[in-house]
């Protein structure tokens, strides 16, 4: 992969983006109201609402550390590719992930803000995933033998 001055700006931008709104929605928005509530609204018992608050955690801790590994891309590694395509690709699941109830009770606990680092983490890794994806088959396709000459 090339990571080329735009992508590596983007990237880096992103990550940073990312980082900021992970840890936002992981500490700030989700506490154990908004889980119970969340899961009132499910229509299950609320007794598992500590075990899956620390799952959640800790895969937003997941995201979080991957999320900062984006922020190397400024040093153009090649091998960063890979790790940072995965991340934002999972990343980009989340809104498939996270029971809707999760973003309903959180509209009725912080208003639009509550929902609002999981649109931009998500939906920006969604985009994010798509630039990367589409920079990799033009690398590809500039530096493979035979292809055309990058100018």
């Amino acid at each position: 992969m090339l990571w080329t001055p735009k992508i590596r700006l983007v990237t880096v931008l992103c990550s940073i983006i990312f980082v900021v709104g992970t840890t936002l929605q992981n500490y700030v928005i989700v506490d154990l109201d908004l889980i119970e509530a969340s899961m009132r609204l499910k229509g299950v018992d609320t007794a598992d609402a500590p075990a899956y608050i620390g799952a959640l955690r800790l895969v937003g801790n997941v995201f979080i550390v991957g999320n900062a590994l984006g922020l190397l891309a400024w040093f153009r590694w090649s091998w960063l590719f890979w790790p940072v395509l995965a991340v934002n690709v999972g990343q980009a699941f989340g809104v498939y992930v996270v029971p809707f109830e999760v973003h309903q009770a959180a509209i009725a606990e912080h208003g639009w803000p509550g929902v609002l680092p999981s649109l931009v983490t998500d939906g920006g890794a969604v985009i994010l995933s798509i630039v990367l994806i589409v920079a990799y088959v033009r690398s590809r396709r500039l530096t493979r033998p035979g292809g055309p000459v990058r100018l």
